[in-house]
């Protein structure tokens, strides 16, 4: 049903195109990117530094917002954005639901709608949206479980501890059902705990956890707040076990120089900002539908090439 109502949608949205383009085009668009975290999130500063500069090269009005990791929050500002009649809107769908009905209302209203940094698990067929700028979750999640694997020699019977800032999330389910092949294929336990999106509250949890847990042999972080806070945190527990995991921080480059994190899978974010508006402005301009893309991850960044990313993360990568 889903997949029938969005296809409605679409074949509604390029009748609207056809008829209101001409006009559209000698006006500036206003786009809305709507997040789900709050400003303080490291990782999102590369994504927001990406639309920002997407929106200066095009001329386009770009209005950030923020649902502070709320749901609700999210919904409300999608449901402003359409009442405001933007031009078009690109939102984190965090939830495979929860933002379904509005971002429907919104491609109804002849509102463009794309994903970026996370989609619906299902995708097209689960949403309205009209395409995806992100990573494949499930393949990276599996890169590096098996890198830990082979370069650490963990074995069956060892035990993995994978953390996550919000474990019901898309991206979590995805990123720890690759990692979950890996680690079950080599016969290695593992245990998911959620830790939140605040960085000393993760690490007194990854604390707790190790504590607790003195047979853990390594750490998959699997959100950028865990891996940053994984090495205090195993210092902390008086330990010394290898950790990995995804995204970049300053906290993850200095680990990973210092040779106590192993590697990270990069999503690359500054393409997931700079291609959704970039995507949602050449289709409002020449009718170009947007189309899904991966914005990488499958090249890991370890010691063997931290050097050339270290200057570029937290304002590219």
């Amino acid at each position: 049903m889903k997949k029938l109502v969005s296809m409605l949608i679409v074949l509604s949205l390029v009748m609207t195109f056809a008829v209101s383009t001409a006009s559209a085009q000698d006006d500036t668009f206003n786009i809305t990117m709507v997040m789900y975290s709050n400003a303080s999130v490291e990782f999102f500063v590369p994504v927001v530094n990406g639309a920002q500069d997407a929106a200066e090269l095009w001329g386009v009005n770009l209005d950030i917002q923020y649902g502070n990791d709320d749901l609700v929050t999210q919904n409300n500002l999608i449901e402003t954005a359409i009442a405001n009649k933007v031009d078009a809107i690109a939102t984190i769908i965090q939830d495979d639901d929860a933002l379904d009905e509005n971002i429907c209302a919104a491609m109804e209203a002849g509102i463009p709608v794309v994903a970026f940094n996370v989609d619906d698990s299902q995708g097209a067929a689960g949403n309205c949206r009209m395409a995806f700028m992100g990573q494949n979750f499930i393949e990276t999640g599996y890169l590096i479980a098996r890198r830990m694997i082979e370069e650490h020699g963990l074995s069956e019977g060892d035990h993995v501890l994978a953390s996550v800032e919000a474990p019901e999330a898309v991206y979590a389910v995805q990123r720890a059902e690759g990692m979950a092949k890996a680690l079950d294929e080599a016969g290695i336990t593992w245990e998911l705990i959620g830790t939140g999106f605040n960085l000393a509250d993760a690490q007194t949890m990854t604390v707790q956890y190790l504590l607790g847990h003195p047979e853990t042999d390594a750490i998959i972080g699997l959100g950028s707040v865990n891996l940053t806070v994984a090495p205090a945190a195993v210092r902390e527990a008086g330990m010394d076990i290898p950790m990995g995991g995804f995204d970049l921080t300053a906290d993850i480059i200095a680990g990973i120089e210092e040779g106590i994190i192993t590697a990270t899978v990069d999503q690359q974010p500054y393409s997931q900002g700079f291609y959704a508006v970039t995507q949602l402005v050449l289709y409002l301009k020449y009718g170009l539908y947007p189309s899904d893309m991966n914005t990488g991850g499958m090249g890991l960044v370890d010691i063997s090439n931290v050097a050339k990313v270290k200057e570029l993360v937290g304002t590219i990568r």
